[in-house]
């Protein structure tokens, strides 16, 4: 039996609000796969609460797309049990999603506090491994930093002459730049406080955005229940 009255109206927004839903799961994605590529060059040691955060926004924006789709089906065919369904699913991706939030604001300085400890490992790796070479190189460059906390933490580093500084820390980037540098030929900020700082700020537009997403489905959940009650009734006539 089709809806009628007001609920077309409801079914109609209950589209929108799909669609919108199916946007943001690919949004999510996108965001967790970004933030895992970011984090795979600054946070490598293990699996961290900082680390785990990316696979779970992937996984929620995976399984909210395939519950979008359960939702559109149901809605289209009217179907009781899927309607139903939805809506569960929807409100276990809105806690999930509250939770990452929370999660984000709570874990927003061990961020920091990874990446300090990370940066100086990759550091005491550097003369020793190419890999390394290349990540860091790659944040002091990007950050224009150099060192942990300033330019002074490479002359601890095993390995490397007390005179000398990679050439990624130079502010004009030159093949052994870094060699009997000039203070003010090089980047004097440590990356922990740049790139840290940045990471953190991050973590929390995340937590922002999931909670976001969480109000719009709230949203779907009241018009999908709103949709179930109809579609109930129209059974009980029949």
């Amino acid at each position: 039996m089709a809806v009628e009255g007001g609920m077309k109206c409801v079914k109609f927004l209950l589209y929108i609000l799909l669609l919108a839903f199916c946007a943001c799961a690919v949004g999510l994605i996108a965001v967790g796969v970004g933030a895992q590529l970011v984090l795979r060059q600054t946070i490598v040691q293990g699996a961290t609460p900082g680390s785990l955060l990316p696979v779970v926004i992937i996984a929620v924006g995976a399984f909210l797309f395939l519950v979008a789709f359960v939702g559109c089906c149901g809605a289209c065919k009217e179907n009781y049990c899927l309607m139903v369904t939805f809506a569960i699913f929807l409100s276990l991706i809105m806690l999930v999603e509250v939770a990452v939030a929370i999660a984000g604001y709570v874990f927003r300085d061990k961020v920091m506090s990874e990446f300090n400890k990370d940066f100086r490992q990759q550091m005491q790796n550097y003369p020793k491994n190419n890999h390394t070479v290349s990540i860091v190189d790659r944040m002091q460059e990007d950050f224009k930093c150099c060192g942990a906390a300033n330019y002074t933490d490479w002359e601890s580093i095993p390995l490397m002459p007390k005179d000398r500084v990679p050439d990624s820390c130079c502010i004009n980037v030159t093949q052994g730049c870094g060699i009997s540098f000039k203070v003010k030929e090089i980047h004097e900020e440590g990356c922990v406080q740049k790139i840290g700082g940045w990471l953190r700020s991050n973590v929390l537009v995340v937590a922002a955005a999931a909670l976001g997403i969480a109000f719009v489905e709230v949203l779907g959940i009241i018009f999908a229940c709103c949709l179930v009650k109809s579609i109930r009734s129209g059974y009980e006539v029949m």
